[in-house]
């Protein structure tokens, strides 16, 4: 048999690389698309959460009952100063400070006269012209601080007695001036008698 030698075959090709190509891939995991309100949702709901927070916390603040700061009358302080100076009585200088000090600073919260930080005459001689306090309570201050300023200041050594003395006398000041002066209200004037008719 005479062969065909015009018979044209087809170039070879790679099995495999035809197989690797044209084969079936394998199934994909399904992709998860997100659904964009159920975002804009959680963010809704975490910002009425913070919001409904907030008002609660203010509700509350608002609400709650006002702690009110105590205050201490100025001639309660006094006393519990001078109350303290006892405890000083073995050091006369020390024990004279702080009774002196105790006074001035209740005459300056009391009166609003400048009394701490003045020395003691120029703050008695402001006093003089003061009508808050008498005559009287102005020379058993004007005693009281200078013994103080004897003891401060002099070297001057008192016994246990004339110091007792001092806060006695402090005490007083405090207790007689702790509160406004009552005065009596004035007598409303006489009617003026009226003149009889002459016929």
């Amino acid at each position: 048999m005479a062969s065909n030698s015009s018979l044209i075959f087809p170039p070879r090709t790679n099995q495999s690389i035809l197989v690797a190509t044209n084969d079936i891939r394998p199934i994909k995991p399904p992709v998860v698309i997100r659904d964009p309100w159920a975002a804009a949702a959680w963010i809704a709901g975490i910002t009425i959460a913070v919001v409904l927070i907030a008002l609660g916390v203010r509700l509350w603040w608002k609400r709650r009952p006002a702690v009110r700061p105590v205050i201490v009358p100025p001639h309660v302080r006094a006393r519990e100063k001078l109350n303290a100076s006892l405890a000083l009585l073995n050091d006369p200088r020390a024990f004279c400070i702080a009774v002196s000090d105790a006074v001035r600073v209740y005459l300056e919260e009391r009166f609003r006269l400048r009394a701490p930080e003045r020395t003691t005459e120029e703050f008695l001689r402001d006093l003089q012209t003061t009508t808050q306090l008498n005559s009287e309570q102005k020379q058993v201050l004007a005693a009281f601080l200078e013994k103080c300023d004897l003891v401060k200041f002099a070297r001057f050594e008192p016994n246990e007695a004339a110091l007792r003395e001092l806060h006695e006398s402090g005490l007083r000041l405090v207790h007689e001036t702790q509160f406004d002066p009552v005065t009596a209200p004035a007598a409303p004037p006489s009617p003026r008698p009226v003149p009889a008719a002459t016929s």
